[in-house]
């Protein structure tokens, strides 16, 4: 269903692109928006058991796309250095595809939000997280992405040098 990469020699293995996905702090949520165009929109998110978990808003084009068409892809960019003498980029990415949904129920959306929260304050205490969700809980929509497939690549200049590096 999914395509193979054409150039394996640069395929991230499996286990570092779900790395990337949990130390990352944001990406890049790709819809079928209105009228056929693609939508792409920037989002913090949370990467935990094969899903992506994301806070928004309860109205707007992303949740109108999201009630057209469930399917979706994620990409994180991991690394983006310019190398202007070799005209190159050294990158690494990830794109993972699957479903989108949006979580109903206040104990579900209690149990995604905290696994944002822990994320992105895991200093927080948890009497302090319950407290602060609690007073937004009914006013959040989490959507939460179920990953089908993940695939991730890098510069091949980056493997030379893992590969000399052996």
């Amino acid at each position: 269903m999914f395509r193979e990469m054409r150039r394996k020699a640069q395929q991230i293995p499996q286990e570092t692109c779900e790395e990337i996905l949990r130390k990352n702090t944001s990406g890049v949520l790709s819809l079928a928006g209105d009228d056929g165009y693609p939508y792409w929109v920037p989002l913090s998110y949370c990467y935990e058991k094969g899903k992506l978990i994301f806070h928004c808003a309860k109205t707007g084009h992303k949740i109108d796309a999201v009630r057209r068409s469930p399917k979706a892809s994620f990409c994180v960019i991991d690394r983006d250095e310019i190398r202007a003498e070799e005209y190159t980029t050294y990158f690494r990415s990830v794109i993972v595809f699957g479903m989108v949904r949006i979580a109903e129920n206040d104990t579900e959306k209690q149990e995604l939000i905290e696994a944002l929260a822990k994320k992105y304050h895991p200093e927080d205490t948890e009497e302090h997280r319950r407290e602060a969700i609690g007073r937004e809980l009914r006013n959040l929509c989490i959507l939460e992405m179920t990953v089908e497939h993940i695939s991730g690549k890098e510069a091949i200049e980056l493997v030379r040098m893992r590969e000399k590096q052996i």
